[in-house]
Order: C-alpha cells, then structure tokens, then sequence
C-alpha cells in the first residue's frame, strides 16, 4: 500500500476507535473484515500505530494541537509503526518540520501526566501501593506485551515445543515462573503451527498459567472454573487433573464458551464440561453446593492489569464502573464459596491492579465467612516447585498471603489471587 493510503487509513483506524464505543480489539478486528485486501504488514501497522496511541493519549492530546490536518491524522502520525522515512513519504513539508519538533521534546521536560499517559483518578491508588516503583510501572505499561505460551502438560514437553518453535524460525524462551510457558518476543503467525493445530500449545498470559497452578487440581476430583470465558485457564486446570474427574466451565455469556469449544477440541482433554449459567444462584449451582473439591473464580474485573495489551480500558474505566465492578465481584465470590465441600480450596482472581478489587474484595469475604481459612499463596507456589516464589507474593499479615503480580516487577500481566480452604 502506497505511504499516503496507509496513513489515511491509520488515521481513520484511530477516528474509530477514539469514540470508545467498543474495545479496541473489537474496533480493529472488525475494521480488517471490512477492509479484506490489506495484507499482514499493513495490519500490523495499523493496529500498532492505534495501541500506541491509546497508550500515549494524554501526551499526544498535548503535541498535536501544534500541528495541521484532522486532529485523527495528527494523532496517526504521532503513534505511526514503521519506519520514519516510510512515514515522512507521506507528509507535507509542514507536517514533516512538525513532526521532527515533536521528536525534540525531552520527556523530562513534559508535565507527569504527559509521561505516565493515566487518567488521574487511577495515578493516586497505584503510588499508593508502589511509591517509588510508580515510574517503572509506568513505563512497562506504556509498552507492547510479549507473547506468552502455555504447553499442554498433557500431551507434550515444555522443551519439545521450544524445540519444535526453534525449527519453525520462532525463538522462545522459557517463562521464568510457570513450567508450562513459553514468551515470544515476535507475533508469529500461530495457526498454522502443527504444535497449534495438535493442540500442544495455547495463547495464555504466565500470570494467568500461574492462577491455575494455584488450585492446585488433582486427578479424579470435582473442580470448577466459575468465570471460565474462553477456557484459557480451563484448559490448563484440565491438564493438571491428567483429563480425570470432572472440571466444569460455568460462564453466564454462552458466546464467550462457544470460543471454548474449538480449544477444547485440540486440547485432547474430555473431563471438562461446559455450561452456561443466568448468575451465581442459577440452579446448576445449588446442585453442586457442598460438592466440590476445588473452585476458580477469576472474576470480571476493570481488566487495568493488562494495559499493555488492552491500553483503551484505561480510558473506559472510571471509579465508579470500578466500584460496581467490586459489588458485583464480592456477590460472585460469595455464590462460588457455596459449591466447596469441606476441606476444598476457593481462589478468588482478578487482572486488575486496584486493591479496591483485590484486598478489599478478599477481606470483605474472609470476614463475612469464617468458616474459611486464609491461605499463604508463597507456600502453596513453593510446595509446586514455582522459583522465587515469596518474590510473586504480598500481603497484610504474612507478608505473602496474596499472589500480587506486576508487569514491571514480573514480566506478566497484573494478577491478583486469593486462596481460602474451607473448614
């Protein structure tokens, strides 16, 4: 595609996903069905020029009124993924002289907000909980994710596949705390990978392989993932219990379980059971009260910990979505906690970086039911072999009660987890 009709084209990309009608993922998906001639480097271009800025909003809000054109084509120009001799074939000599004065902005020199690029309401909450650390968060949020893989335990070996990728031109390394993943600095294309096709390996962030590592399922028992989506966490529960037992995958959006059953199929696994239920008192759940050994609920959530990969939700969210996302959190958890026998292991999980849905949601429960002990996330992990296991963990009173992962810290999305055993 010729520079200009590119940039028209990243610029109208960004019209469309500023009006925060729907998530960026969803904007960009259905923009390349619309547009089916674009080619795979085009789309890489233009989906990263709009993630770059939305992640650099509020400083590119501040240097493009110094330029000409469209606000949109300012902003594309700003963000543009590619070459800049590439991008400069397609300006005026203005926008060219412009853009070349934006390049000499030092960032010591720009107000805080026009480096950490978040809404205001979410800067206080974060120093809160990171004081000096707050810039090196900052500064990994204002960045890509790499992607992550888990293998399937199942069916084949983590180094296997790793060998496999490497034959294939695709290097990776292996995760530095799940014994499943695999991060690829590239974005290969997966689907036409055998180890895709044969069901060896799985997009999974390793913060999300290391929730499942945490319910610590075993062969044979009765577990469920409430909040199970698309089964990403599903799918490696069922490769933890050995495809024995039986794992049910409760969701109240049937489409988004309907996502499940493509992965299930290459998965091999055939102890997981689907099921759509109306909310946390649906009746499939009262059958199973007292019942089951081990429940997941990685519950819905403002999803702030994975800015990196979704940076729009930082300018969809507000605190008072947050607050009824933690109500509604609270009611989850506490309709999940009924299915457990006694003995059997509760882990509440969000992606979300705010204590507001994480400690607070935690303590709110643990007061509310007594009749279910706290667990030290850093001993369970240690008992599983995790590396630096204390290093994943924080908490109020052991200092390790809570698995609290940080993109800077980590290298993973921004987890938390809770975990209780019932009495």
């Amino acid at each position: 595609m010729h520079p200009k009709a590119l940039l028209d084209a990243c610029a109208e990309l960004v019209r469309l996903t500023l009006r925060f009608e729907h998530p960026a993922d969803a904007v960009v998906s259905r923009f390349f069905r619309d547009n089916k001639s674009l080619g795979p480097r085009e789309r890489a271009t233009l989906a990263e020029t709009v993630y770059t800025v939305l992640r650099k909003k509020l400083l590119f809000d501040h240097l493009a009124p110094s330029g000409s054109g469209p606000k949109e084509r300012r902003l594309a120009i700003l963000g543009f993924h590619g070459p800049r001799d590439f991008l400069k074939s397609a300006l005026s000599d203005q926008e060219k002289n412009w853009l070349d004065q934006c390049d000499q902005v030092r960032p010591e020199d720009l107000l805080e907000r026009h480096r950490h690029n978040l809404p205001e309401w979410l800067v206080q909450p974060l120093r809160a909980q990171l004081a000096g650390e707050f810039w090196l968060l900052a500064e990994s949020l204002s960045q890509p994710a790499p992607l992550d893989l888990r293998v399937n335990a199942l069916s084949d070996k983590r180094a296997d596949v790793q060998k496999e990728l490497k034959i294939a031109g695709i290097p990776a390394k292996a995760t530095p705390y799940s014994p499943w993943g695999l991060r690829l600095d590239s974005k290969p294309a997966l689907t036409r990978l055998d180890a895709f096709a044969r069901g060896a390996i799985e997009v999974q962030d390793e913060g999300s392989q290391l929730l499942a590592l945490l319910l610590d399922a075993h062969r044979g028992e009765m577990v469920v993932d409430f909040c199970a989506g698309a089964g990403g966490k599903t799918l490696a529960i069922g490769a933890c219990m050995r495809n024995t037992g039986r794992l049910y995958a409760f969701d109240t959006a049937a489409h988004r379980l309907d996502a499940l059953k493509p992965r299930l199929a290459r998965s091999g696994l055939s102890n997981v059971h689907p099921a759509a239920i109306a909310h946390e008192r649906d009746d499939r759940v009262k059958r199973l009260a007292g019942k089951i050994d081990r429940v997941l609920v990685d519950a819905p959530c403002s999803g702030l910990g994975t800015l990196r990969r979704n940076p729009d939700l930082k300018w969809r969210q507000s605190p008072e979505s947050v607050q009824e996302m933690s109500v509604k959190q609270l009611a989850i958890l506490q309709g999940a906690s009924r299915l457990l026998k006694s003995g059997g292991r509760l882990v509440y999980a969000t992606c979300s970086l705010l204590p507001q849905e994480n400690e607070a949601v935690a303590k709110a429960f643990g007061e509310a039911n007594p009749d279910f002990t706290p667990m030290d996330a850093a001993e369970i992990l240690t008992g599983l072999k995790i590396e630096q296991a204390a290093s994943l963990c924080s908490g109020p009173e052991r200092g390790t009660e809570y698995l609290r992962l940080w993109p800077h810290k980590h290298g993973t999305d921004g987890f938390f987890a809770a975990i209780w055993v019932r009495k």
